[in-house]
């Protein structure tokens, strides 16, 4: 897939950038550009990966940028074939009390990222955005639908032939930056109770192998414009920390303290309105462009009434998983299996 080829993954420190450098640093990927604005973890990852993949870590090259100054994605953009855009700002209380700060990453930078791309003629750029941008109620997923809207509008300013441009949208992702399961496994080290916002809240919850697997299949089958949704199962907050404290053979205390900043009960991946003419592909579905252009005369036509039967696909009306199976999901993670050996040997 990526044979002699160049992929550039914005953000690339976080999560995700990891996940990826993971999957594809062993095949015979020619490069991977790690652009980010931390030069300490760019230090981390890059000594990280030198003890890790010895004979593959001078596949890694490393850009200090930030996706909200033009210049310096240009400066990355060059001779790269691929791009992943992970960098964004995610994190729902800070955005909701620095709202342009999100504004300026996640719908500015983003705009940056993809004219820089069509600037440099890169052949894909497959962009990452949340379930948080259906039916967004805080600062971030606004942030985040005004990101798919930029993303679409740009993509039809250029011949796909030329740069093909898709967004993939994803649930909560276990123990990735901002994940509730960290914290969980922190409190149960420190012998404090485990704290959930609100007990009956659902989550979408997913691996990160599963958002690189969507991310390649946006990759390998998406039409540029189209937005790319991975069905996924979900679980109520309780139900997460309960399996959590089974886990590791304790019973402390849940304790409630209350929703935050531009919390949901529920997150929602499917629209309503996307779900009229989502196409459903097995384990993803579909939401293809409007191609239609601002000449809306053209497009009148009559008595068009058919729709997809599909409604609104949200994290309260798919499989809800019960504590045995949030458990075998957790035991997926290599990340969560060495911290449970770590503390079983100091029990």
């Amino acid at each position: 897939m990526f044979r002699d080829k160049t992929l550039l993954i914005t953000g690339g420190t976080g999560s995700f950038g990891n996940a990826v450098m993971n999957r594809f640093l062993n095949t015979d990927i020619k490069q991977i550009r790690i652009f980010s604005r931390d030069e300490k973890k760019q230090d981390d990852m890059r000594h990280a990966y030198q003890v890790k993949y010895p004979d593959a870590a001078e596949k890694i090259r490393f850009f200090i940028g930030d996706v909200r100054d033009l210049a310096s994605v240009h400066n990355a953009m060059y001779d790269v074939d691929y791009v992943f855009h992970a960098a964004a700002l995610k994190q729902v209380p800070s955005c909701e009390f620095f709202p342009l700060e999100a504004v300026k990453t996640n719908v500015i930078g983003t705009d940056n990222v993809l004219t820089a791309a069509i600037q440099n003629g890169v052949k894909s750029v497959i962009c990452l955005s949340t379930d948080k941008a259906a039916y967004p109620v805080n600062a971030m997923g606004t942030s985040k639908a005004m990101m798919e809207k930029v993303v679409v509008a740009k993509s039809r300013t250029v011949s796909p032939d030329k740069t093909r441009i898709c967004c993939t949208r994803y649930g909560n992702v276990m123990y990735s930056r901002g994940s509730v399961i960290p914290l969980f496994v922190e409190q149960i080290k420190s012998g404090k109770p485990l704290t959930v916002t609100e007990p009956n809240m659902t989550r979408f919850i997913m691996s990160l192998d599963e958002a690189v697997d969507l991310v390649l299949f946006a990759f390998e089958h998406g039409t540029s414009g189209d937005i790319l949704v991975q069905k996924s199962p979900a679980c109520t907050i309780r139900v997460l920390a309960q399996a959590v404290k089974e886990l590791f053979g304790v019973n402390e205390e849940i304790k409630v303290i209350g929703i935050r900043h531009g919390e949901k009960m529920y997150e929602t991946l499917l629209t309503n309105e996307e779900c009229a003419n989502a196409i459903d592909l097995g384990n993803f579905y579909r939401v293809p462009c409007d191609k239609r252009d601002l000449n809306y005369d053209k497009y009148m036509k009559d008595g068009d009434t058919t729709r997809n039967p599909l409604s609104e696909y949200n994290s309260s009306n798919t499989e809800l998983l019960s504590v045995e199976q949030v458990k075998e999901k957790l035991m997926s993670l290599s990340v969560l299996q060495e911290e449970l050996a770590a503390w079983e040997g100091h029990r």
